[in-house]
């Protein structure tokens, strides 16, 4: 099989067939990652720029990681050092980067659309590492591949998505990801954070925590996202942990072999207990440790297709 996108904009982009196949060549990767030598020269000689707008830990380090891994040359931009502070549009500083030949850009930006844009200004692919609060499709892949290793299929599962869904671009992925997969999901938020419309015949609006969380298979977790103003949307934080944390007790009515999923970074006892964390009954060290190699499967995967249409 093979991808015949020469980016990775959207999870609504992609087939179910697609989203199994970025998960079986992860998986290969992955199989680097626990070598003693952990370095193979599959992307030697290309070049990858990676372009935060946004504050970053997992995604950046993670996305370096698998281009070092894949003996790519890389370049990572610091935005706050860049020409961006002098008043350099996001056009221009892809067209002037766009003139130094790099294979691949790797974009994250505070616009919802922005990758969109890019990919129609280079002929360099484009991975989208999140847009605003539209999507997140690489953290997508990588809790479909944490679920995969732990339940075998996507089929038929419950899923319970928890929290800020309205600013979420990694909730809006993973309801299109899972969805398509075949699961069931469940949305629970405060009223102000739900998005207005969500039409897609397999997914619901739960009324209660009970009701999103009672025999579910995954749980994932929130992030209330301060940098986005959720804070306003709420009457408080105390009264958000209240209704929407994620307890041992509210725990305990989902699936025993319930898997746990966030995104991170953790506000811990706001949107989960720091006890289920410390207890080991989440799956969120082993969701960074899939990132690696979601992410050197995409860079794979869309180098592949351009030597196939250059």
């Amino acid at each position: 099989m093979s991808f015949n996108k020469k980016d990775l904009i959207s999870i609504k982009d992609l087939s179910a067939s697609d989203i199994n196949y970025f998960i079986e060549t992860a998986n290969e990767f992955k199989k680097i990652s626990l070598k003693d030598i952990k370095k193979v020269p599959t992307l030697r000689g290309k070049t990858v720029v990676n372009i935060f707008y946004e504050p970053s830990t997992r995604t950046r380090s993670s996305f370096e990681i698998a281009q070092k891994r894949m003996s790519a040359d890389s370049l990572s931009i610091s935005v706050s050092q860049s020409s961006v502070t002098k008043g350099e549009s996001l056009k221009d500083t892809i067209l002037n980067l766009e003139a130094m030949k790099p294979d691949a850009f790797v974009l994250r930006h505070s616009e919802s659309g922005a990758a969109h844009f890019v990919s129609k200004w280079t002929k360099s692919s484009v991975i989208n590492a999140g847009d605003g609060i539209n999507e997140h499709p690489t953290q997508c892949l990588l809790d479909i591949m944490t679920v995969m290793e732990e339940k075998k299929e996507i089929k038929s599962l419950k899923v319970a998505i928890i929290g800020d869904i309205y600013h979420s671009r990694v909730a809006r992925s993973d309801i299109y990801g899972f969805s398509k997969l075949g699961a069931n999901v469940y949305l629970y938020a405060p009223h102000s954070l739900l998005p207005r419309l969500i039409d897609i015949k397999n997914v619901k609006i739960a009324k209660n925590m009970k009701e999103a969380l009672k025999d579910a298979d995954v749980v994932i977790m929130l992030r209330i996202q301060k940098e986005r103003a959720s804070y306003y949307f709420i009457p408080s934080i105390e009264e958000y942990r209240n209704f929407f944390q994620l307890t041992p007790e509210l725990l305990s009515m989902a699936s025993k072999r319930v898997t746990v999923l966030h995104p991170g970074p953790v506000n811990r006892d706001i949107e989960i207990a720091g006890s289920i964390i410390n207890s080991g009954k989440t799956s969120i060290f082993k969701q960074v440790e899939n990132g690696v190699a979601v992410r050197m499967a995409c860079l794979y995967i869309l180098m592949s297709y351009q030597k196939k249409n250059n």
